[in-house]
């Protein structure tokens, strides 16, 4: 049991009907889940608005209603209390009532538009080598040291996420990597957390069918580091024309990390191979197991960062040494004759050329780099014709395929996308919208020493059309189908 006074500690009240002298059991703002003696908060969401479900969350037990619009139908007995913002209000609540978990242990936000999973799982990965217990939040997977958690969402409500960090406060972990999107600082998910750290990967034309404009994008990502404490620190790619953006408000301890211009955290790619990474990174010769130009500036945010938590460099860069690929992103094999196979959950512009660019630094020239590229449904449609012609440059063969249509016609985005793709690439080009069956083609034109790209969905084991999720794991497919090939 909380008080609902307590919990509302911190919160903007405009007025309460009722009481706050009162214990609620738990704090929810779906309405389906309500039981005897709950908070409800009724949230304005962009589909459905919470204001709606208030009577059948009080038909179900919610004794207590937090809400903007005050209804015209008080109950007796119900208790009131009407905000300015509910999304903030319940973030204030989630806090309080899971005793600000982020206040006690270290909480490391990563922002941008690519690198945010990989950073923080390798961040992860090298914590737990190193024995620290530590907390995971990502769009793959949610970790409690060594115990897996399901995520559905990059940043998760924020409810959810105060729940989990007190389970990683109770579990004993010290620290905790976490993806923090643009669509969760906008909603206020993570309002009201304390942040240890925050970093800033990169940033490209995405998410424009929520964000209005690239500008608006650009700001919430800001808003991030304008929130951060003094007692933080802030780590920016400088590389990024818009890197220095993000630290020009922040109270916190600036940071900065680069490839190729002057920063505190300098690395230079020595090697780059199938075998990984031979990097020079702050005057010391590293190998990683990661390949790639856009894995050097994830090793190099990685080091940065853990250097800022540990007081070992030496033993952070041996560990990093060992740290392996993350599931779907560059994760790659090579078939019994020689055909290599990269799975890569690229599905940004940036992302895409970053990846195809390092299979060119990579590549003889005497073989055929076959892209499958798809665009996802219900997304950013203005990407679409840039991502097809990305493909077109960088490879000798392109197949538009589907990504997850979701509830429009993959048809209709190969279409859209076609129209990225230059007359002088026509012949190069084909679209099979079935992805097994393009997966398929290309494993039957591949010769041995050829390069098969699937890009898009990466770690994903389904593929969502018309709200359904239908097994699909490219990786397994891309196996099966070229072992097949091969007999």
């Amino acid at each position: 049991m909380k008080s609902v006074r307590d919990i509302l500690y911190g919160s903007s009240l405009k007025e309460v009907v009722g009481t706050t002298a009162t214990e609620i059991n738990e704090l929810v703002f779906d309405s389906r889940i309500v039981s005897d003696n709950d908070l409800f908060v009724a949230i304005k969401g962009a589909a459905v608005d919470g204001h709606t479900f208030i009577n059948k969350a009080i038909e179900k037990g919610a004794t207590t209603i937090v809400c903007e619009d005050k209804p015209n139908d008080i109950k007796e007995g119900i208790n009131y209390v009407i905000v300015d913002d509910a999304h903030k209000t319940l973030a204030v609540l989630a806090n309080n009532y899971y005793d600000q978990p982020s206040k006690k242990l270290k909480l490391i936000g990563i922002t941008g538009t690519n690198g945010k999973t990989t950073t923080t799982t390798l961040l992860y990965s090298l914590f737990m080598k190193m024995g620290i217990p530590v907390g995971l939040i990502s769009t793959v997977v949610n970790k409690i040291n060594d115990v897996s958690i399901p995520t559905e969402r990059t940043t998760p409500d924020a409810v959810s996420l105060n729940k989990l960090l007190a389970e990683m406060v109770d579990a004993g972990c010290e620290f905790c990597f976490m993806e923090v999107s643009s669509h969760a600082i906008h909603q206020n998910r993570i309002g009201d957390l304390y942040f240890s750290g925050g970093a800033f990967t990169n940033i490209t034309h995405e998410h424009l069918d929520y964000h209005n404009t690239f500008k608006e994008y650009i700001n919430v990502k800001k808003k991030f580091f304008d929130d951060l404490p003094a007692e933080a620190f802030a780590v920016t790619n400088t590389d990024d024309k818009n890197g220095e953006v993000m630290l020009q408000n922040t109270k916190a301890k600036k940071i900065t990390y680069a490839l190729k211009g002057v920063a505190d955290y300098k690395a230079k790619v020595l090697e780059n191979n199938f075998s990984g990474l031979v990097l020079s990174l702050n005057g010391t010769e590293l190998y990683t197991q990661l390949i790639g130009d856009f894995n050097a500036y994830n090793i190099l945010l990685v080091y940065a960062i853990a250097e800022q938590l540990t007081d070992n460099s030496l033993e952070v860069m041996r560990v990093i040494s060992e740290l392996k690929s993350v599931e779907g992103r560059f994760e790659y094999f090579k078939s019994e004759t020689g055909v290599i196979g990269i799975v890569d959950y690229a599905h940004t512009p940036d992302a895409l050329e970053n990846v195809l660019k390092t299979i060119g630094n990579i590549r003889t020239g005497n073989e055929t780099v076959f892209s499958l590229v798809g665009c996802g449904g219900d997304r950013d449609k203005t990407k679409r014709p840039t991502m097809a012609a990305i493909g077109c440059e960088f490879s000798d063969k392109l197949i538009l395929t589907s990504d997850n249509p979701r509830t429009e016609d993959p048809e209709v985005i190969i279409e859209e996308m076609m129209t990225g793709v230059g007359g002088e690439h026509f012949k190069k080009t084909i679209s099979i919208a079935n992805r097994k069956e393009a997966i398929k083609t290309a494993c039957s034109m591949a010769e041995p020493g050829d390069i098969i790209l699937i890009a898009g969905k990466g770690h994903e084991t389904y593929q969502e059309i018309n709200g359904v999720k239908h097994d699909f794991d490219d990786l397994e497919i891309l196996k099966e189908l070229l072992m097949k090939f091969e007999k």
